[in-house]
């Protein structure tokens, strides 16, 4: 148990999801990215092996008493696979240099077996992070790995300004790329689901500020409900965050059928919670750039307050987190203020008492 706490993330999270009573409200700043930094490593190193990968979540959560350690399989890991070529940044994250896919024809070309733990030795390597975290931490805080949707593995795959063209000029065949894409996620997500992983399925590329509700509806939610049935086939739970503005497919991306809906910060809590509120525990969203990376702590404190003070009172639950990733640029300090700010303001029972000045 973490020495701010009277409950284990793990008594925490069992406690939210049947109804019971807690010592504060769930707090998931998204420390994913960042983790390297409060372990004492560069992102380099942090992702060089299952060992280092793992000593920075645990050293996350010995720092801040997070209520989620994050392995990751990330948004670039089936590009990777297939042979999209990476930049390899000492202190960020690598980025797509090169794309496996050149021609859009070519789908059939993809080999499907490069997407296995057998060729792909990254894949290996966030298995490991799991099993290592949830061997030495699981019995104490929940366990998830941010892996891709499908529409954003595709852009691993198959350069993105490319794949928006074909979005209205080639449909076929980039619906192809998708269902292979799809396909191998479902792979990948029962090696994670079996160490005893929740999927955080992670889809920015689908984000209502890069494409129409329109093109959600055709090339992303169906396989996305499919993704989602495949996961809780094999017992696993998942929860669902799009980056950006999804204000126009909030009520689209909870008919995906995922446990939980994580919104960012461009994202009203209140809009969500009275839309959506009802039918899925929601995450969100405390600003990651403008409080959590560029502000001070009293900005954190302030901004942990107003989320809290807006979906607390959410029908199936709230859970405060940051409304993304956060990179290796936030102060470790705001992460501290936002947990204080957590206890103090989520302090249960929660009500409107708890932040009244």
């Amino acid at each position: 148990m973490h020495r701010d706490d009277n409950m284990t993330p793990i008594e925490r999270l069992t406690a939210f999801m049947s109804g019971q009573p807690m010592d504060r409200i769930l707090a998931i700043p998204v420390v994913c990215s960042m983790s390297g930094k409060a372990g004492g490593m560069t992102h380099q190193e942090k992702r060089s092996s299952a060992k280092n990968e793992a000593a920075a979540q645990i050293a996350c959560y010995n720092r801040f008493g997070n209520d989620l350690l994050i392995a990751e399989y990330g948004l670039h890991g089936v590009g990777h696979a297939l042979g999209s070529k990476m930049s390899d940044p000492v202190n960020s994250v690598p980025a797509i240099i090169d794309y496996a896919l050149e021609n859009l024809a070519d789908v059939d070309k993809l080999d499907s077996e490069a997407l296995t733990l057998k060729r792909d030795a990254k894949f290996r390597l966030h298995l490991e992070t799991v099993k290592i975290l949830v061997s030495q931490m699981g019995q104490e805080v929940p366990v998830g790995v941010l892996a891709s949707g499908p529409f954003t593995a595709a852009s691993s795959v198959y350069k993105l300004e490319n794949l928006l063209r074909a979005s209205i000029k080639d449909k076929e065949n980039l619906h192809r790329l998708i269902r292979f894409c799809t396909d191998g996620l479902k792979l990948v997500y029962r090696e994670f689901i079996a160490a005893g992983a929740m999927i955080l399925f992670c889809d920015p590329i689908a984000s209502g500020t890069i494409i129409s509700r329109r093109q959600y509806l055709d090339f992303v939610l169906p396989y996305t409900k499919e993704l989602m049935q495949e996961i809780h086939d094999l017992g696993g739970m998942v929860c669902y965050h799009i980056c950006g503005n999804t204000t126009g497919i909030v009520a689209d991306m909870v008919e995906s059928g995922c446990d939980m809906l994580s919104i960012d910060n461009k994202v009203s809590l209140t809009m969500t919670k009275e839309l959506v509120g009802h039918k899925v525990p929601i995450l969100g969203n405390v600003d990651p750039v403008e409080v959590l990376i560029l502000g001070d702590e009293e900005d954190v404190d302030a901004a942990v307050r107003k989320c809290i003070g807006e979906a607390y009172d959410s029908q199936c639950g709230y859970i405060l987190a940051s409304g993304c990733d956060l990179n290796g640029d936030v102060p470790l300090e705001n992460l501290d203020a936002f947990m204080a700010a957590a206890r103090k303001y989520g302090k249960y029972p929660i009500k409107p008492e708890n932040w009244s000045v």
